[in-house]
């Protein structure tokens, strides 16, 4: 357990930071882009999302769900796996350059598929974002690959430290077309090509140079990669099949994302829309990448080691450890985020009021927070078991319920309230997924122990809510709406800080003062970590 603890803590270090200064890259992106409210910013931000996409069907659909247990298992054989790597690599080198030129070339369609809500001056700019961008999706490809490759061999930290490099790199590129070009540039009709060149190719570098570092860190799995294009007796047609219920699955995810993204178009420089929606789910996405991802990545190793070897009873015991661990932690982060929405959603908006605003959607992301962290491993020991059909069905489920809303949230809500509506269905519809899909698998494997690790949660958020009120309180003696944590985005940062500090604190003293059976090994763990460190 003290190997898993210490890789936990190194990767959750490894994303805090990854985190944190992707936080301030977007604050200086706002800066030079304007308000998330403004059309260039919606531009801007869907051109550069098209290659995490396009990325998302390929990593969830072929790297998390199949190679991490395959590298698992090919490393039992005499030459460690070398072959086998050396194989994937260059095939999956392959396909990443043909994907990235079919998608390139067909910028301009997809831009018009997902920005069809958008004013033709506003695809024109998106579009000339979106040749910029969309090479990415070679490099994001290849940081997967990477990534995947070397967690399967419990090479876990320079997965989530490489895009610190990103970031920076970003950092300082956004902060160099601002001297040369000026700032709160919210205007379609000012980007010229140089500047489009300038915003678009750094985003791009910043994702290649995280590529390359994990190079650098290769020759710690011990194996010698080489060009190799004979796949035969490989594996690789059974990956497929195993992939290609993943790749639906992702598909159904991007299909219900491209309902969103069009819907929630239609309130482009009139509330928040696009821009709104991605930063919203950026903050969302701390807790979660530092937390699940964290905790989870390790379990999942272990996990697909425990079933290969059938060890029922053991993943059973990883399912609840892993479940537990993560609810004490992301329960206190939806607590404090959810308090703190104002001052969080400030630092990617221009005024307190466009804040306030904007806060809501964060809101209605947080709703999902817990279900997603406990989906994240249900889903993961179904690929352990090397089953990707069923996963397939509920997330079909799931995103069925996800365009449902978003159409209902369009039919029914003002545009200023639509993107809140959009994300509070999509994190009901992640509620359900959860439900199923614990069925389902409880089902598969006789149990997953949902009874000890749902009166884990439960006491979580008994904790949660005490603290919350707490934090609440800080919110209001700060001053609230009108007080200095939303005065500025440093300020914003700042007081989100404080006042997720005093929910932690009140959250720890009130799982102590009830004696909470998971604070000791959670206290133990990272003792351990530190110790040994």
């Amino acid at each position: 357990m003290s190997g898993l603890a210490r890789a936990s803590v190194l990767l959750g270090a490894g994303t805090l930071v990854s985190r944190l200064t992707g936080l301030i890259r977007s604050i200086v992106l706002v800066a030079v882009i304007g308000s998330n409210l403004s059309r260039v910013a919606d531009a801007f931000m869907l051109a550069n999302q098209l290659p995490n996409n396009i990325y998302a069907v390929i990593s969830a659909g072929v790297l998390t769900a199949v190679i991490v247990p395959q590298i698992v298992r090919e490393s039992a054989r005499s030459d460690g796996g070398r072959r086998f790597l050396s194989a994937l690599f260059t095939a999956g080198t392959v396909v990443l350059l043909v994907v990235t030129l079919v998608a390139t070339v067909c910028a301009p369609l997809l831009i018009a598929l997902y920005g069809a809500k958008f004013t033709p001056e506003q695809q024109a700019l998106a579009t000339a974002f979106a040749y910029w961008c969309l090479p990415q999706l070679f490099f994001y490809g290849l940081y997967a690959l990477l990534g995947e490759a070397l967690n399967a061999r419990r090479v876990f930290g320079p997965f989530t430290w490489a895009p610190v490099v990103n970031n920076i790199v970003s950092i300082l590129g956004f902060i160099g077309l601002m001297l040369v070009f000026g700032s709160d540039l919210t205007a379609v009709s000012e980007w010229t090509p140089g500047m489009i060149a300038a915003l678009g190719g750094t985003a791009t570098a910043g994702i290649m140079l995280q590529a390359v570092v994990l190079l650098l860190f290769w020759r710690r799995t011990g194996l010698r990669l080489r060009p190799d294009f004979h796949w035969r007796g490989l594996g690789f047609r059974s990956m497929a099949r195993l992939a290609g219920w993943t790749a639906l699955m992702v598909i159904v995810g991007q299909v219900a994302g491209y309902v969103q993204t069009l819907l929630v178009g239609a309130a482009s420089g009139q509330g928040p829309a696009v821009a709104v929606m991605q930063n919203a789910w950026l903050v969302f996405m701390l807790p979660y990448s530092v937390i699940v991802l964290s905790i989870g990545t390790p379990y999942f190793t272990q996990l697909s080691e425990h079933a290969a070897a059938r060890r029922t009873d053991a993943v059973r015991d990883d399912i609840l450890a892993s479940i537990r661990i993560m609810g004490l932690f992301v329960v206190v982060a939806t607590a404090a985020l959810a308090v703190a929405a104002v001052p969080a959603t400030r630092v990617f908006v221009n005024s307190a009021q466009d804040a306030a605003a904007a806060a809501p959607v964060l809101l209605a992301y947080l709703v999902g927070l817990v279900p997603l962290a406990a989906i994240f491993i249900v889903q993961r020991t179904f690929y352990a078991y090397d089953d990707t059909r069923t996963p397939f069905v509920f997330t079909l489920i799931q995103g069925a319920l996800v365009v449902g809303t978003a159409v209902a949230a369009a039919m029914t809500l003002p545009l200023e309230w639509l993107a809140a509506g959009i994300a509070l269905g999509q994190s009901l519809a992640s509620l359900a997924q959860l439900i199923i899909a614990s069925i389902l698998l409880s089902r598969r494997i006789g149990g997953i122990r949902a009874g000890a690790w749902m009166r884990s949660l439960a006491r979580f958020v008994g904790a949660a809510v005490p603290a919350a009120a707490a934090g609440w309180l800080t919110f209001l003696l700060l001053g609230g709406e009108s007080g200095w944590t939303v005065s500025d985005k440093v300020y914003g940062a700042a007081g989100t800080a404080v006042i997720g500090a005093v929910v932690g604190v009140v959250y720890l003293g009130v799982l102590v003062l009830f004696r909470a059976p998971e604070v000791g090994p959670a206290i133990a763990m990272v003792r351990r970590v530190l110790i040994r460190r």
